[in-house]
């Protein structure tokens, strides 16, 4: 007698529904028009952010994630490249931010210009961001230095309006992060005035990693052939030990 098997499958929960409305939590769209794109979004901003607050509980960091601004409209929703929330408890796993869960909107976000986004950073997004969100402090990069002169431009929210923020002495500074935003060639770059040094990059911090551990391995390596010389002398001073004994009786005969 044959047993039917059942081909149900659980069906698993959305975590993107919210009081039965659905807050997608991606469009399915690959980020960046290039890979120098995406590397600058996700390694030169989020990367070197997500380390420089990672002790802080209160700060959150994230990339290519939408902001639902309009509780139960999500068609009301920004997607930065990058943003920082101050006083925002920092949850890696957060799907989408909504701005009436989360209490307020994100502080500084950024946008790497490409062709394709030109055109909505400088109009659309940056309505948003200053009109509805009330975004601190917004950041425009052109890798390619194509498509915005100056490549590299900010923006601080002053009396409900957003001010140019000027270059000084090659830096962009930014008073909520207390940082200073530099173009190394076609790389975004974070300089901390109090230390007087730049932010390391993602890669500059998998060189260390490589350094520190190629260095332990070489400290290991050196200490079990220490171990080894060590065992070889106790070895050796043993059967010197054992010789002299067998001598002993010897000498006093």
């Amino acid at each position: 007698m044959s047993v039917p098997v059942s081909t149900k499958t659980s069906r698993k929960p959305n975590l993107d529904l919210e009081d039965g409305i659905e807050y997608p939590s991606s469009d399915g769209k690959p980020m960046g028009e290039t890979g120098t794109h995406a590397r600058v979004a996700l390694m030169n901003i989020y990367g070197v952010l997500d380390r420089y607050f990672m002790n802080n509980p209160r700060v959150a960091v994230h990339a290519n994630m939408f902001i639902y601004y309009v509780q139960g409209d999500p068609k009301r929703n920004v997607c930065p490249d990058a943003f920082v929330a101050m006083g925002v408890p920092n949850e890696p796993d957060r799907r989408s931010y909504k701005v009436w869960k989360e209490g307020k909107a994100p502080d500084v976000v950024f946008e790497v210009t490409s062709r394709k986004t030109r055109k909505q950073d400088l109009t659309k997004k940056f309505e948003i961001y200053r009109d509805v969100l009330r975004v601190r402090e917004y950041f425009l990069f052109d890798p390619f230095e194509e498509y915005l002169d100056p490549s590299l431009q900010g923006y601080r929210l002053v009396a409900g309006s957003y001010e140019p923020i000027p270059m000084i002495k090659g830096g962009m500074p930014s008073e909520v992060l207390g940082l200073e935003l530099q173009r190394d060639d076609v790389e975004l770059r974070f300089y901390n005035p109090e230390t007087g040094k730049l932010l390391p990059s993602v890669h500059e911090l998998a060189r260390e990693v490589d350094l520190v551990r190629r260095e332990a391995e070489v400290a290991r390596r050196e200490a079990e052939v220490a171990r080894r010389e060590a065992e070889q002398e106790v070895q050796r001073l043993q059967r010197e030990v054992e010789e002299l004994r067998r001598r002993l009786p010897e000498v006093e005969a």
